[in-house]
């Protein structure tokens, strides 16, 4: 019998427009280019006699599935987006899209950018609107105090921040 994993809830349907242009041209990568390559080599280790002992046929068989199963979710996914490319009207608040700078009790600072669950990144500073961060500081105003409980193996962990900069400028990273 397998284990049974519950579905993952299914996430906000904000994207912003870079990210949007990043999962399109996933899509069409994996669509057009990666699919074709390996279908070809897929039919080359066919063609060599017993499948299944073929490890070559055995390896790519399983990436198609991979990659077909990439490609279903990403058209079902960005079917459903809504594209978020506008500036709110009023920026001194927190909202998706934006580049928040906050600073906790020891005196550290850290930028985030609100984005969407399909989009973060923590090599970018990219956090999703889902996670608990994103949750405490949407709505958000400068010098307002933030506090995120997490749990660890030590059991919760609560932070405190405060929130020093607000910005919505596209070019920053």
């Amino acid at each position: 019998m397998g284990r049974y994993r519950p579905p993952q809830p299914v996430g906000s349907k904000y994207i912003t427009a870079e990210g949007h242009k990043r999962l399109t041209e996933e899509l069409d990568y994996l669509w057009r280019k990666k699919r074709p390559e390996v279908t070809r080599i897929l039919s080359a280790a066919a063609a060599e006699g017993d499948r299944s002992e073929n490890a070559e046929y055995i390896y790519r068989k399983k990436e198609l599935r991979e990659i077909d199963a990439r490609v279903r979710f990403l058209r079902k996914r960005l079917d459903d987006m809504v594209i978020v490319d506008r500036i709110p009207k009023n920026t001194d608040s927190i909202y998706f899209g934006a580049w928040v700078t906050i600073e906790d009790i020891n005196g550290i600072e850290k930028t985030y950018r609100i984005v969407g669950p399909d989009e973060f990144d923590p090599k970018l500073g990219y956090i999703s609107m889902d996670s608990p961060m994103g949750k405490a500081l949407l709505g958000k105003s400068l010098d307002d105090e933030i506090s995120i409980t997490v749990e660890s193996k030590d059991g919760p962990l609560k932070s405190s921040y405060i929130i020093n900069e607000i910005s919505y400028k596209a070019n920053e990273s």
